[in-house]
């Protein structure tokens, strides 16, 4: 059985890091992988939170649980969701590395100028006019990470340069080999 891991994206909205879960699952397949997307946990998982940061941090809390469950039955398990605390990543990093399971924390970075400019919601410009609070980043904090395994520069790097620097850092810690990780040179083009 392979060894299962947790390769947990973090970011401020419209980083990159749903498109950056896609793009290195897709790298490292036939390996069985799980996506745990933010959006698709509140919704099903986490639906009735709010977002003050007892939420969120009980928002993280789930999904590192459901990571954590998956992990430990040999899944590659990559999460995608803002996470914004930094304390409560260390947290669930503790809680994964307790239990024998790999956790590589994946920071996707990119300037908030860059975020609005790619923003086809208009959330950013929403949040900087006042209109939507506890937006995060803009009216509530985002921390990022101090020393993160892997940084994703995803406002100036393609994504395929993005992906094959995430794929080495899974393959630098045994979690993957070369026979389960396809070539990233050809996907994921698009910007993140």
């Amino acid at each position: 059985m392979s060894r299962g891991f947790i390769l947990w994206f973090t970011g401020l909205s419209g980083a990159g890091k749903s498109t950056l879960a896609t793009a290195v699952a897709t790298a490292l397949a036939p390996r069985p992988i799980e996506i745990l997307d933010g959006d698709e946990v509140r919704t099903h998982l986490s639906k009735g939170l709010t977002f003050s940061r007892e939420d969120r941090d009980t928002n993280v809390h789930r999904i590192a649980f459901v990571a954590r469950l998956l992990a430990s039955h040999g899944v590659g398990v990559i999460t995608a969701a803002i996470s914004p605390y930094r304390s409560t990543r260390e947290e669930i990093r503790q809680l994964a590395e307790d239990k024998g399971i790999a956790f590589v924390e994946a920071y996707t970075s990119a300037s908030i100028e860059s975020l609005c400019e790619r923003d086809v919601k208009g959330l950013y410009a929403k949040a900087l006019a006042g209109e939507l609070p506890n937006f995060t980043g803009i009216s509530d904090p985002y921390e990022a990470p101090l020393s993160p395994d892997v940084i994703a520069y995803t406002d100036r790097e393609p994504v395929a340069t993005s992906v094959a620097r995430i794929v080495d850092a899974l393959r630098s810690r045994g979690l993957v080999t070369a026979a389960g990780a396809a070539s990233t040179s050809t996907r994921g083009q698009a910007e993140a």
